[in-house]
């Protein structure tokens, strides 16, 4: 077996897996009820929808699910259900390579050819009856999951979740995973992993982790993904770099124009122009301004005259312009006045 969760590690059959457990329900409705609420054979349904198709209340049918789950489990347990130990057995070798849990996308990943929403749901109704198997459901802060229960029973993962999410917000900023694995005191970083992927609250790029209001890992728009591109090359770049930048990376949305990088980078404040189509971080110390109002900074901030070779390197600290640039608009400039041989103050002063 490969370590790949885009390979299917499975020598079952989960389509008739699912279909001879189900024959093991004796009344059609019950059948109808499960088949429908796990979405089997075709999307989910409400406890409503069922309820109106079967003549039945919204409370009746959620009873009757209920009951019916159990009962599948009992016969489970006691190793009546067709199948039960081979799709246990494979579900436990795929999850301990995955850290010991997993969304349950991740390991349909493995299980299934396509990766269907029809497979994901069938997926997670086999791992319902597994009694070695724990489940999360999917709510606002966790994504449909299942683990391990040697390892992780439900209320384990939820503490690990919680105990990587305390660690992510103490780190501060995006880090790698075994950075985080070692603040959350998980000696596995595989299951640190595994436990993040869990996370709503988490995403990941570039293999760093981080909160998802985080831009740094979970880039919403162009200027994010600017902010991204530019932070991680760690210098100033032409727009066109840029663009080009976010069409080769491993962003889910990334077929922009150069004319669109261009027009973002115009209008957010994080970003400024420092030569020619160029531009850098403002954290990084740049500030807005024409090569005239640097040097006037410059000169400002130094309090006497300065020689222009001092100007021009100081001016070059902040912009990516050409010296004679520097040089045209500290002689033509009304603003600056020589006071000695090349050497120049405010006029204003």
């Amino acid at each position: 077996m490969t370590d790949s969760t885009n390979t299917p590690q499975n020598t079952l059959d989960i389509q008739k897996c699912v279909k001879d457990i189900l024959e093991t329900i004796e009344q059609e409705r019950e059948r109808e009820i499960v088949s429908r609420r796990f979405g089997l054979f075709d999307r989910k349904e409400t406890l409503e929808q069922i309820g109106e198709l079967l003549g039945i209340t919204r409370e009746r049918v959620r009873q009757l699910e209920k009951a019916i789950i159990i009962k599948l489990r009992t016969r489970a347990e006691q190793g009546q259900l067709p199948h039960l130990q081979q799709i246990s057995d494979t579900f436990i070798s795929n999850l301990n390579e995955l850290g010991e849990v997993a969304r349950v996308s991740n390991l349909s990943t493995r299980l299934t050819k396509e990766n269907s929403r029809l497979d994901q749901s069938r997926v997670a109704f086999l791992a319902e009856l597994c009694p070695k198997l724990s489940v999360i459901e999917e709510n606002d802060y966790l994504y449909h999951a299942v683990g391990v229960s040697a390892v992780f029973d439900e209320k384990k993962m939820k503490s690990g979740i919680d105990n990587i999410i305390k660690a992510v917000t103490t780190l501060g900023v995006p880090s790698d995973i075994e950075a985080i694995a070692a603040e959350a005191k998980i000696a596995d970083s595989k299951q640190a992993a595994a436990l993040a992927s869990v996370s709503k609250q988490l995403a990941t790029l570039n293999s760093r982790w981080g909160l998802v209001k985080w831009p740094m890992v979970n880039p919403k728009n162009i200027r994010d993904k600017i902010y991204v591109i530019l932070k991680e090359n760690g210098k100033h770049m032409h727009f066109n770099e840029i663009a080009e930048a976010i069409k080769d990376s491993s962003f889910k949305r990334k077929d922009v124009t150069t004319q669109a990088i261009h027009n973002e980078l115009i209008k957010d404040k994080r970003f400024v122009l420092i030569g020619r189509g160029i531009y850098a971080l403002k954290e990084w110390g740049y500030s807005k301004g024409t090569v005239a109002d640097i040097i006037a900074d410059v000169l400002r901030k130094e309090g006497k005259p300065l020689h222009r070779d001092e100007i021009v390197k100081r001016v070059l600290k902040s912009r990516f312009v050409k010296e004679t640039t520097i040089l045209l608009n500290l002689q033509g400039k009304t603003q600056f006045k020589r006071v000695a041989k090349a050497t120049y103050e405010l006029a204003e002063d």
